[in-house]
C-alpha cells in the first residue's frame, strides 16, 4: 500500500535538523582535531574542532538508538568535509547517552560541557548558565573559565523543557518554531497555566481553547508558567550576571523574553547556535586532555 504523503498528518513539534562546518578552514593542517558528541535524550550535537576553533557540528533528532545516534551525528558534521571518524584525534562523549558514544575516547558530565561551551560561545564574562534542555533544564554557576561553581537541575518532569514545548505544538497544531512568536501577539499577558505537570497543563490548555481562548493566548500562558518555573530553579541556584541561555528552548522568544522581565535581566546574545553548547564542552574537553598528556 502507497501512502500519500499528504494524507499524512504534520508533525508541529518537529523542529529543523541541520549540519555545517567551514570551508575556508583546511582541517588536514590541524595538530588536534577534538571531537565532542552531545546524546540528549531529544537531540544530539556533534562538535568538530581544529586546535581549539570551531569547525564543524550538526544537530538531529535523538533516535530509539543512542549509539547509532552518535555515528550518524558525527558522520553528518563531517559531510563534504573529507574528513573521517578516525582523523578525530580524541573524541569527549556527553549528556543523557553519553556512554553509549561508541567513538568517544572518555565522557564528561553535561553540567561540566555546558559551562565550559557557554564560556567559549558567550565568552569569559558568563557567571550563570540556564540550560534548557529537551527533558530537563540545569541552572549552573561557573567562574571565568567555564568551571561549574555550582547547579541544579530539573528532571522530574517536561515542564519547562524541549518535550513539554513539543507537546504543546501539536496540541494547538503550531509548528514548534513559531511557538515563541506566536505567544507574544497578545495584547494583555494571561495568568500561566496552574499546572507544573506538562499533562495535566495539556487538559488545562484544551479547556482553555473549549472555552474560546485563541491559540496565542494559551501559548502565551504555557510559556509564562515555564519561564516562571525556570526562574524559580534559577534563583534557587543563584543568579549572577552575566546570564546565558543555551539549549533548544534558547530560541524561543516567547520563553527567553519573559524570563529575562522576571529576572529583570537581558541574557546575553549567542555568537553561535545555542544547542550545540554541550558538544562544544565536550570537543573543549577533549582537546584539554590531549595538551594534558591524558588523551
Amino acid at each position: 500500500m502507497v501512502v500519500n504523503q499528504a494524507d499524512k498528518p504534520k508533525e508541529y513539534w518537529r523542529w529543523t535538523e541541520y549540519n555545517w562546518f567551514d570551508p575556508s578552514r583546511d582541517w588536514r593542517k590541524a595538530k588536534i582535531i577534538s571531537g565532542g558528541v552531545d546524546v540528549g535524550s531529544v537531540s544530539t550535537q556533534a562538535v568538530i574542532m581544529l586546535d581549539g576553533e570551531l569547525y564543524a557540528y550538526s544537530n538531529m533528532r535523538t533516535g530509539s538508538d543512542s549509539p547509532d545516534s552518535a555515528i550518524k551525528a558525527m558522520k553528518w558534521a563531517m559531510e563534504n568535509t573529507g574528513m573521517k571518524m578516525e582523523d578525530l584525534t580524541y573524541t569527549v562523549g556527553t549528556g543523557y547517552g553519553r556512554v553509549n558514544v561508541p567513538f568517544a575516547n572518555k565522557t564528561v558530565t553535561e553540567i561540566a560541557c555546558h559551562a565550559r561551551g557557554a564560556n567559549y560561545m558567550y565568552g569569559s564574562t558568563v557567571r550563570t548558565v540556564l540550560d534548557m534542555g529537551g527533558q530537563d533544564c540545569k541552572a549552573i554557576r561557573c567562574d571565568e573559565k567555564g568551571k561549574v561553581v555550582s547547579f541544579l537541575m530539573n528532571d522530574k518532569c517536561a515542564a519547562g523543557t524541549g518535550r513539554g514545548m513539543e507537546v504543546f505544538a501539536n496540541l494547538l497544531a503550531v509548528s514548534i518554531e513559531e511557538v515563541g512568536e506566536m505567544s507574544l501577539q497578545v495584547e494583555k499577558e494571561p495568568p500561566p497555566v496552574s499546572s507544573t505537570c506538562v499533562v495535566f497543563a495539556k487538559t488545562e490548555a484544551t479547556g482553555l481553547l473549549r472555552a474560546g481562548w485563541p491559540k496565542e493566548r494559551v501559548l502565551a500562558a504555557y510559556c509564562s508558567a515555564m519561564a516562571h518555573r525556570v526562574v524559580s530553579l534559577l534563583e534557587r541556584n543563584g543568579v549572577e550576571r552575566d546570564f546565558a541561555i543555551t539549549g533548544g528552548i534558547a530560541k524561543n522568544i516567547g520563553v527567553v523574553s519573559r524570563i529575562e522581565k522576571e529576572l529583570n535581566l537581558k541574557a546575553l546574545k549567542p555568537r553561535y547556535d545555542t544547542q550545540i553548547a554541550g558538544a562544544l564542552g565536550a570537543a573543549l574537553f577533549a582537546k584539554a586532555l590531549v595538551e594534558k598528556g591524558k588523551g
